[in-house]
């Protein structure tokens, strides 16, 4: 089984939905390292899905990218706003690594999902944990301490250390690369 299809079976919807589904996802893209999946500009027309690589999810700034997100194997990845509003995106999506990635337009995306109940519930439910994924990033950039919002992604998300380079987990955090070297040093994550 396709780990997409391995997705959508743990979304528990119907198997209708979940058939149809599989059959829109018609996008397939292998990026290079630092290929762009969107640039900010772009309408964000399609849903993707990761079968692999990492990706970075930036607002690009004159000296500074902002970091805001992060894409990686067996997980959704897209410009939500661009994606909803149909409008163009503020962010640009960029490959850190080789990676390939399935997608889905957004036209065929809102059909199934008006056709589907329980699919359309799920997608709710999904929004929602992303929503409160939000929530607690905007916790993050208003705490003041380095020291607590590394200590908070730590142990939120552990496995962003594994995958992404620190440059971009320190742009993540608005610190400076060598400040988030030094708390690496002095602070280990808390099991539980």
């Amino acid at each position: 089984m396709s780990k997409l299809a391995t997705f959508l079976t743990h979304l528990k919807i119907e198997a209708a939905a979940e058939q149809a589904l599989l059959e829109v996802w018609t996008i397939h893209k292998t990026l290079s390292r630092n290929d762009f999946l969107i640039q900010s500009g772009q309408l964000g027309r399609y849903l993707y899905f990761v079968k692999k690589g990492t990706f970075r999810i930036f607002y690009p700034l004159e000296h500074n990218d902002a970091v805001v997100g992060f894409g990686y194997p067996n997980t959704l990845l897209f410009d939500y706003p661009s994606f909803v509003k149909d409008r163009p995106s503020p962010f640009a999506i960029q490959a850190l690594s080789k990676s390939e990635v399935i997608g889905i337009h957004r036209g065929d995306f809102l059909k199934i999902k008006d056709q589907f109940p329980l699919f359309r519930n799920q997608w709710h439910k999904l929004t929602e944990q992303a929503l409160l994924g939000r929530i607690e990033r905007e916790i993050d950039l208003i705490t003041p301490s380095p020291k607590a919002r590394y200590e908070r992604l730590i142990n939120r998300s552990p496995h962003v250390f594994q995958l992404f380079p620190h440059k971009y987990i320190a742009s993540y955090l608005r610190m400076t690369p060598e400040t988030l070297s030094r708390l690496k040093k002095e602070i280990k994550p808390i099991k539980g």
